[in-house]
């Protein structure tokens, strides 16, 4: 079994095919823009940027694009989404504005969505009971009644109540939030510019009505109080409940996790509201789209080139980077995809931010919860509760998030209370998936391969323990337990794991913490303080810098909208420039 560690994806990674992007771009001394990080926002700003007539470079540190949304050939024949697995949140502007469907991008829609199995002893020939979602609501009643009527009767009602908040978010995502500064303290004009701003914030009151006190009490309070005004039955509320902390280091039971289930409920795929799919070819197939769509008008993109420095003249003024080999390439402009602490902290001479603003970036909470798992396997889960066919090709139920260790909210919170306490969860929290079934190009026939999204897992572990390969590889089993009770013979069928933990995830793919939106998605962490208060608008104490990345509103998810947004408030300042 090839365990996790250090440089085992470069050590078992096989060639790629070579990606429509891929050109011999030659470096020059200059460009109008400098994009930092090719992750998915990066490369969105960079398509954008270029479209406007910006000449535009991309620098990425590691040896393939695409940030966190990346397919890497872990385990010979196996190709992973290896951070992020899941497509659903990326503006629909942008599929249409960059034409990722000529440039390669290809979905795969799951329909269910969502099945949770319980631990349950069977009787005589009686299976263990489950809880499959899809996009039939008369099935969907049906199957949530097994457990409730009420609920089953509720369900609808919820799902428009949800949906109705989501709608209301919707255009706040895809503008700069309001300027704050120019607000208060600029020119008449720039006070009347502000003042367009608040548009979505207006459209977003006019949709919510007369039931706003309602919906804010969903962004302020604990989901499970939420949940317990809607349903009584516990496998439906923890089922809803993992999208309220997905990711983040925050219980059911945390006041505001209701934002958190909001972001994941709010995008959709081919016109369906809140669908999630498959990216043909893994993430990563996401991003080489992107990067084709920008360098087909222009763009030049460059792998394992690090930015290590942020140029600044002595007036102050943004004169471009400083690559690693030493190379200086000037710009007027400088977009950075990175964590806001490697941006400001890292690669901006301190002498040039104020030290307050330095100091804020510092405090920002960037906790994570997540190890993720790769997992090769010779045949695909065959679960309990919902038994494979006799030829083993995949049932719909294979195709969903598949939640184990969810059938109580109560499970999910005294997960979250060992992390708190410094100690990996004895029973966390799991969603698999497996990309697989819809999608057999990832692996060898006959054979899968799986996403385990796992928490709760604290980036510094209790009693001096570090995250060494002896830890890594003890969670891990702890989680395969964990798969095996719900189906027996997983452990048997694994060819190989890539174990991931909140380190691993921040020095890999320079994720703050380990924390896969670059900052926590608190209240206070959000649209007007994102990253910091009178910081919001991509823009930051020195001109002609920008963050463009998932550390910038409306935050992370593989969304593509704070790297639009970004651009688009980049080209007006080169305008005036």
């Amino acid at each position: 079994m090839a365990a996790s560690g250090r440089g085992l994806s470069r050590a078992l990674s096989v060639p790629r095919r070579q990606a429509h992007w891929e050109a011999k771009a030659r470096l020059k001394p200059e460009y109008d823009a400098v994009v930092i990080g090719a992750g998915h926002n990066g490369l969105v700003a960079a398509a954008y940027l270029q479209r406007l007539g910006v000449n535009t470079a991309v620098f990425e540190r590691r040896h393939v694009i695409g940030g966190a949304a990346v397919t890497e050939e872990i385990v010979p024949g196996f190709k992973f989404s290896r951070a992020s697995y899941l497509l659903s949140l990326l503006r629909p502007q942008i599929y249409t504005d960059l034409e990722l469907k000529k440039h390669g991008l290809k979905l795969h829609l799951r329909n269910p969505y969502s099945f949770t199995p319980m631990l349950e002893e069977g009787t005589g020939s009686k299976r263990p009971r489950s809880l499959l979602l899809g996009t039939d609501m008369a099935e969907n009643q049906k199957q949530i009644a097994q457990f409730s009527q009420k609920d089953a009767q509720a369900f609808p009602q919820y799902e428009d109540f949800i949906n109705r908040l989501a709608l209301a978010i919707d255009p706040l995502l895809d503008a700069a939030p309001v300027d704050m500064e120019a607000f208060q303290q600029g020119s008449l004009l720039q006070r009347l510019k502000s003042l367009t701003t608040l548009t979505p914030l207006l459209q977003a009151g006019r949709i919510l009505g007369a039931r706003l006190p309602q919906y804010y009490q969903v962004l302020t309070a604990p989901m499970t109080k939420v949940l317990d005004q809607w349903f009584e039955s516990e496998p439906l509320k923890a089922s809803l409940a993992t999208d309220a902390v997905i990711g983040a280091m925050t219980s059911p039971r945390t006041p505001g996790s209701g934002y958190v289930l909001l972001h994941h409920v709010m995008g959709g795929l081919e016109g369906m509201q809140g669908a999630w799919g498959y990216v043909q070819g893994g993430m990563g197939a996401l991003s080489d789209a992107i990067a084709s769509s920008a360098t087909a008008h222009g763009a030049s993109i460059f792998t394992e080139k690090p930015v290590v420095k942020v140029q600044v003249s002595s007036g102050g003024g943004i004169q471009g980077v400083v690559l690693q080999d030493g190379s200086e390439v000037r710009s007027r402009v400088v977009l950075s995809n990175a964590s806001p602490q490697i941006t400001f902290l890292k690669l901006t001479p301190q002498e040039w931010l104020p030290k307050e603003f330095v100091e804020r970036i510092s405090q920002l909470d960037t906790q994570s919860p997540v190890t993720k798992i790769n997992v090769a396997v010779n045949r695909l889960p065959d679960f309990l509760a919902a038994p494979n066919a006799p030829g083993g090709q995949p049932l719909p139920h294979h195709q969903c998030s598949i939640h184990l260790n969810c059938e109580d909210t109560h499970l999910l919170h005294q997960a979250f209370e060992d992390a708190v306490d410094g100690r990996p969860s004895q029973r966390p929290m799991i969603e698999l998936c497996i990309p697989s079934s819809l999608d057999p190009t990832l692996a060898p026939p006959g054979c899968h391969v799986l996403s385990l999204f796992t928490q709760y897992t604290p980036y510094t572990l209790a009693g001096g323990k570090v995250w060494d390969e002896q830890e890594r590889n003890a969670y891990a089993d702890k989680v395969f337990d964990c798969v095996e009770a719900y189906a027996p013979g997983f452990k048997g069928s694994v060819v190989g794991r890539d174990v991931l933990t909140p380190p691993d995830l921040e020095r890999i793919f320079g994720l703050p913490g380990g924390n896969i939106f670059h900052g926590a998605m608190t209240l206070d962490q959000l649209y007007f303080a994102r990253p910091l208060p009178l910081h919001a608008n991509y823009r930051c104490p020195l001109r002609g810098l920008y963050l463009c990345g998932s550390g910038a509103h409306p935050g992370g998810g593989v969304m593509g909208a704070a790297g639009r947004n970004a651009a688009h408030v980049v080209f007006r300042d080169l305008k005036s420039m």
